[in-house]
């Protein structure tokens, strides 16, 4: 049943980078959505930090979560697992449009516990959905993991899009502010209702996708027996049983070990990220002639220049594969700090908005560097504990960065 070697046609190729483009964009264009309206939030609860406080509440659900499925990686089932998170995300996107109706765009404590609740699941969902497919990718085609990461950025970019259109269809219009956002959810729920139905019927029907998971079955890995059987293949459970005696499996601690550079360089990489974007830039950059615009522009920007840098890996000459040199180029990101710094205070906008563009590129080109040399050399189901657990530091850095990130208020009287 299992070729050892590779197909002479990867028949399915490029819907499958087409496919993966549109579940990475699903993995977190909800949670764009709920970032890029902030300016609505910061309106609605002017008193409560939203831009802060909901990517505080977000993260430590996903990093739980992630957790949890990191250490029983090797026993869950891929399909529920990434199903459950794509149907997590169109749920609550859901509500947050059903929430902003039943309450007629009203603020108060209670809508905002409600936005917080919403959040966390968004953060279940993310940790599900992203942790599981990074991992399903990276016995597959680097491709693939490119295309989804490149999907993951490419969220950011269109919910920015989206943002300034609407933001500039209903400026003029009594209660604008609100119909943008609605129209905004609107369309981000249609979205993930879309991305259920590709991973559920599209995606494993794939022949590339059925090759690689039949490799990986093949491997020893009892991750992916839903999703061959959802395309039509069995495996009987005896040969699978045989097979994963046969080859034995690394452990967890020993993946980390090996790969403890790319572990910390996906969890610097994400510290600095976030202790800058998007609560510093949305709060701390001061007034400007852009007026309300300028968060918004600048969340763009580092939307758009995130996409373009998880593109820059496709050409050869330009990936960074040196371990070295991915550790010396993420601490060098740090220097990026003291200049975000001097820039609101004492820069122009056009400064801003350069600096902004910057830490976008380098951090969707080094973690695409990252997330597809890491996996080389692995057997399928070592590959794909190693994608969850790489996948959990890049989180546990997006965590510590959105703490860290309440360090830019000290002094300013909160």
């Amino acid at each position: 049943m299992v070729n050892s070697e590779p197909p002479t046609r990867l028949e399915g190729k490029n819907a499958a980078l087409v496919v993966c483009w549109l579940l990475g964009n699903g993995c977190l264009f909800a949670w764009n959505s709920m970032l890029t309206i902030e300016d609505y939030y910061v309106y609605l609860f002017p008193k409560y930090h939203p831009s802060r406080v909901l990517t505080l509440v977000y993260q430590p659900f996903s990093f739980g979560t992630l957790a949890i499925l990191a250490y029983k990686e090797e026993k869950i089932n891929t399909r529920i697992r990434n199903l459950f998170g794509y149907s997590l995300f169109f749920i609550s996107t859901l509500l947050v449009l059903v929430l902003d109706l039943a309450t007629s765009g009203k603020g108060g404590l209670g809508t905002f516990i409600g936005i917080c609740a919403i959040s966390g699941a968004f953060g279940i969902a993310d940790a599900n959905a992203q942790g599981g497919m990074v991992g399903d990718l990276s016995y597959m085609l680097p491709e693939f993991m490119q295309s989804f990461l490149a999907g993951l950025a490419a969220s950011g970019a269109l919910t920015s899009a989206l943002r300034l259109i609407t933001k500039a269809a209903f400026e003029n219009s009594e209660d604008g502010l609100r119909k943008g956002a609605i129209l905004f959810f609107a369309i981000s729920t249609f979205f993930e209702l879309l991305c259920v139905l590709l991973y559920a019927y599209v995606f494993p029907k794939l022949p590339i996708v059925k090759y690689y998971r039949s490799k990986a079955a093949s491997e020893g890995s009892k991750t992916v027996s839903a999703d061959l059987a959802a395309a039509g293949i069995k495996i009987p459970p005896e040969e699978v049983e045989e097979d994963a005696k046969q080859i034995e499996r690394k452990g967890n601690m020993q993946l980390v070990l090996e790969n403890i550079d790319y572990a910390l360089d996906l969890f610097l990489i994400y510290v600095l990220t976030l202790s800058i974007f998007p609560g510093f830039l949305s709060e701390d950059t001061g007034s400007h002639s852009l007026g309300t615009w300028y968060a918004i522009v600048l969340i763009a920007a580092y939307n758009v220049c995130d996409l373009i840098g998880r593109y820059i890996p496709l050409l050869k000459t330009l990936k960074l594969e040196s371990r070295k040199l991915l550790t010396t180029a993420t601490i060098c990101r740090f220097l990026l700090i003291p200049a975000f710094y001097f820039t609101a205070k004492y820069g122009r906008q056009g400064w801003m908005i350069m600096l902004t563009s910057f830490l976008g590129l380098s951090n969707g080109y080094l973690t695409v560097c990252v997330l597809t040399s890491a996996p080389k050399g692995y057997k399928g189901p070592e590959q794909n504990a190693l994608g969850n657990l790489l996948v959990l530091f890049l989180i546990g850095g997006i965590f510590a960065g959105v703490t860290l990130d309440w360090l830019w208020l000290i002094g300013k009287g909160w």
